[in-house]
């Protein structure tokens, strides 16, 4: 399973990239939106994307627009440091599979990466984490 991280703290990837490793994912980072729309078009698209909501240039909201419109089942997870109400209703009705606010639980996120794939592959599939 491919999983690509954008989020402009160097840590955040850095954590992140770890924490996926560990649980046998690939992993592959962007610092910024206009990486991870370079690598779409020259790759393809990832099975799952992290992105941060806040990032200078393309923030997330802009970047999840973006890949769904040319992927739109593509499971995109935004996470931000700066959680608010409207940021999580403009993430949901954006087509976001999760709102993750930091800091979270690193060891979390894959599971939450699994489900994403479950729900994509299985909509109908009841939603939890066991």
């Amino acid at each position: 399973m491919n999983v690509w991280v954008v989020d402009d703290d160097e840590s955040i990837r850095w954590v992140l990239d770890r924490a996926l490793r560990r649980d046998g994912l690939n992993v592959q980072s962007f610092p910024g939106a206009a990486e991870l729309l370079d690598a779409l078009d020259e790759q393809g698209p990832p099975d799952v994307l992290l992105s941060d909501i806040r990032m200078p240039g393309v923030d997330g909201l802009t970047l999840m627009q973006r890949v769904h419109t040319r992927e739109p089942q593509l499971p995109i997870i935004i996470m931000t440091a700066h959680s608010d109400l409207d940021a999580a209703v403009a993430a949901y009705k954006g087509g976001a599979f999760e709102y993750l606010p930091k800091p979270f639980d690193v060891d979390a996120v894959a599971p939450l990466v699994r489900l994403s794939l479950i729900h994509i592959s299985e909509p109908t599939r009841p939603l939890y984490i066991s």
